[in-house]
């Protein structure tokens, strides 16, 4: 029994690690998306030409989502991950981005 007293503190780190990386435990409450996320979405949504910014807008709010590309060179969850995080920022997007026409 000695043993068990030693593992209640990595029990204890490891369920702060997943609470932590799974965004349980985040310390801002506001919204998920900033106000050029939701503009850059709008225009993705709406077909406007491709630029580097929007599609760096876009990754950002995927990886806030829980999408990270490139941890892993042979991702076996692949393209699951990705859709799950596509998922989200769309919920995120009708919920917080106010519904507007592109511009053009």
């Amino acid at each position: 029994m000695k043993n068990a007293n030693k593992a209640w503190p990595m029990l204890a780190a490891l369920v702060l690690l997943t609470a932590c990386s799974m965004g349980g435990m985040r310390a801002d409450a506001g919204p998920h998306l900033s106000a050029v996320q939701c503009r850059d979405l709008t225009e993705i949504k709406h077909k406007a030409p491709v630029t580097h910014e929007r599609n760096m807008s876009e990754v950002a709010a995927l990886e806030r989502a829980g999408y990270h590309p490139g941890w892993f060179n042979d991702d076996p969850y692949y393209p699951a991950d990705l859709e799950a995080a596509q998922r989200q920022v769309d919920i995120w997007y009708e919920t917080e981005c106010p519904q507007q026409s592109p511009v053009e």
